[in-house]
């Protein structure tokens, strides 16, 4: 009993380049995680300043 309603790969017309790549792969994973950091930390950032009055 198959799951998959796919019989053949045939025709398949999605290419992964890196799936055999870990490296890339990891250094992709690493990119995301670095860049939503940055993200969470400049809302932190943008935050404070917009609605802390400083005197």
């Amino acid at each position: 009993m198959s799951a998959s309603p796919i019989t053949s790969w045939e025709g398949a017309t999605a290419y992964f380049t890196f799936a055999d790549s870990p490296a890339i792969i990891g250094f992709i994973l690493i990119l995301s995680i670095v860049v939503t950091l940055g993200v969470i930390a400049y809302t932190f950032y943008h935050e404070a300043h917009s609605y802390i009055d400083y005197k």
